[in-house]
């Protein structure tokens, strides 16, 4: 189906990209903070079982996982404030502009930084940045990142995001912050302004992927969450080509 956007453009929304990674059962799900793989098991109680392989008459399984550290999902300020809001409530909306872009971050000792100075010139505002970072490795679908030190992002990146009016930050790392920061989760308190002036309606979407087939430019998001009254939920982000007549 064509969807226009005004006389000029639009996106054909059979022909998304899904910049998602799947939940899986298995040690290929990607990870991080030290959780182990998600656990997918037949319910079982008084004879029933929950498995058709197994006799069962149907398969009706329990799935165990964390939000946070087990794949792709988006998360409200509540991931950092002492009342647990839900991003269910703060996320009003689905659809954005959005704006993919390329980076290598650089190294500061052991350190990868992603700095301001890591990307191009930019001329135009949109609501949501998808944050690819080079080398795109396919790798990064099954990383276990526990211990790894990934990159993260820089503090000058706030001034950036707010110059272009961003509210929907999304990246294919397990965090924008340090892995290992003392439990400060500076970037996180500076994007939501947590405490000062909180920001209800932004959120972060970690633990992406997109694939080389996904050029840099302006798209249009669909973020698409599960509805989990909770500070983050899995979610599902697809984006689509805008089309010119």
């Amino acid at each position: 189906m064509l969807l226009f956007l005004d006389s000029n453009s639009y996106i054909n929304t059979e022909k998304g990209f899904d910049i998602s990674l799947p939940l899986t059962d298995n040690d290929k799900n990607p990870r991080a903070w030290y959780v182990e793989p998600p656990v997918f098991e037949p319910v079982r109680a008084n004879g029933f079982i929950g498995s058709v392989e197994e006799g069962g008459n149907v398969n009706f399984r329990n799935i165990f996982f964390n939000p946070h550290g087990h794949g792709t999902h988006t998360e409200c300020l509540g991931h950092i404030t002492e009342e647990v809001y839900s991003v269910n409530k703060c996320l009003k909306s689905s659809f954005f502009k959005a704006k993919v872009i390329s980076v290598q971050a650089e190294e500061r000792g052991k350190d990868l930084v992603i700095t301001k100075k890591c990307f191009p010139e930019i001329d135009e505002d949109f609501e949501a940045l998808i944050i690819r970072t080079l080398p795109n490795n396919v790798s990064k679908k099954h990383q276990n990142y526990s211990s790894t030190n990934p990159a993260f992002l820089n503090l000058d990146l706030i001034e950036l995001l707010e110059k272009h009016k961003v509210k929907h930050l999304l990246i294919d790392l397990p965090s924008v912050d340090k892995e290992e920061d003392g439990g400060v989760l500076a970037f996180h308190h500076a994007f939501w302004q947590v405490p000062e002036n909180p920001e209800f309606d932004k959120t972060i979407t970690e633990l992406i992927f997109v694939s080389d087939e996904v050029e840099d430019g302006n798209y249009i998001l669909n973020l698409q969450t599960a509805p989990f009254e909770n500070d983050a939920s899995p979610s599902r982000p697809v984006l689509f080509k805008i089309e010119n007549k």
